[in-house]
């Protein structure tokens, strides 16, 4: 039975639209380098032609972008380098099997050395390889068209692709600033681990070639959050949330709403219908972004901009400007998914819906009580 589990999936399960996005990215990236850089047709003359390991490439720029080996060192590098190692065994070596052996094994060690290394670059050498009336022809020119070139216009592909989809591609650096564009690195990764100490954890264990650093500071930070979650008991949102709320209707004018903030140093408010119906949150982020946006519309002063606002003949009302596709919680939810949702400062108020009504609300302020009390608790046990 133990043998049998070990033959079975590996990857942790990913929905559709995952699937379905990486598809349509692999689709897309190789469709247009085709269409417009390379040709499906084999061109002897200028080299620009689409190659087997363009397809292998694509797996990891579409599907796995995280992925160490996807990042655009090592597939621009590796796949460079492949290239140029297989066209000179390619030229040196007459034995078939043997030229295709040691033109995969230098490949493979070159890359390596390069930090460079990336799967299809295997394939690269292989394609050089196996192609000597090709390589006879283009000789180390292969290695810039197509193989530098195709890489290239597949990595610039992903990476529009991957932001036009909400994806990090390349993945951000282990010193890259955070959210806001400070120095200061994302809350849940202030691990007090340096990237040498993160480094030398990756290498300890092997696994230099499947996760980066970052990647690495964004599992422990939220590892560390699942457990201190659970350090908390078995608390709820009905625990912890607040109950008597401010509201505020669809129809309620945005200069009600900027009242109801200043009086009570909210950062959110709910907006119901009839019988409490949960219709949308306002953050006071959005009250502000819509000032924001009229002053540029109208004219340069902040504050004119933001009264002509709230007092012209047609008032933009809660309706306009409130968020529909928030997070939300039923009153059952544990307290440690509010934790990573509120870790980073997106969000600052999750509501808590049953059956389609409001019943409270989780505002960071109930979450750090909450985890404060539990402190004290395990401090006096």
């Amino acid at each position: 039975m133990q043998i049998l589990k070990s033959l079975g999936p590996a990857v942790a399960h990913v929905s559709w639209i995952e699937a379905v996005r990486a598809g349509v990215g692999a689709l897309i990236g190789l469709g247009l380098t085709g269409l417009f850089i390379l040709s499906p047709h084999v061109d002897l003359e200028l080299g620009l032609y689409l190659v087997a390991p363009f397809g292998a490439s694509s797996v990891l720029l579409f599907a796995v972008p995280n992925s160490p080996l996807a990042q655009p060192w090592s597939a621009i590098v590796g796949n460079t380098v492949a290239a140029v190692v297989g066209v000179a065994v390619c030229l040196l070596v007459a034995d078939p099997a043997l030229r295709i052996a040691l033109a995969v094994g230098l490949a493979l060690t070159a890359t390596i050395l390069c930090r460079a290394i990336h799967p299809p670059a295997g394939a690269v050498a292989m394609t050089a390889a196996m192609s000597p009336e090709a390589i006879a022809d283009l000789g180390f020119w292969f290695a810039l068209a197509p193989i530098a070139l195709g890489t290239t216009a597949l990595v610039v592909l992903a990476t529009f692709y991957a932001r036009l989809t909400g994806r990090h591609y390349p993945f951000r650096q282990f010193d890259d600033p955070g959210n806001h564009g400070t120095d200061d690195r994302n809350p849940v990764e202030r691990l007090g681990l340096s990237e040498d100490e993160l480094t030398g954890i990756l290498e300890r264990y092997s696994q230099s070639f499947n996760l980066g650093v970052a990647d690495l500071a964004r599992l422990i930070g939220a590892a560390e959050l699942e457990a201190t979650a659970h350090s908390s008991g078995p608390l709820t949102a009905q625990d912890i949330m607040s109950r008597n709320l401010v509201t505020v209707s669809p129809q309620t004018r945005l200069g009600e709403i900027a009242d109801l903030f200043r009086q009570h140093r909210f950062t959110a408010l709910p907006v119901v219908g009839p019988d409490a119906t949960f219709m949308g949150v306002i953050f006071q982020i959005h009250l502000i972004g819509q000032a924001r946006a009229d002053a540029l519309r109208l004219d340069r002063r902040y504050g004119a901009a933001l009264r002509r606002l709230l007092d012209r003949e047609a008032p933009m009302r809660a309706v306009d400007i409130m968020s529909v596709g928030s997070p939300r919680a039923t009153t059952m939810t544990p307290i440690g998914v509010f934790l990573p949702m509120m870790a980073d400062g997106d969000i600052d108020a999750v509501p808590v819906v049953e059956y389609g009504k409001i019943v409270g609300i989780v505002t960071r302020t109930d979450l750090v009580a909450a985890l404060a009390r539990s402190v004290a608790r395990n401090g006096t046990d």
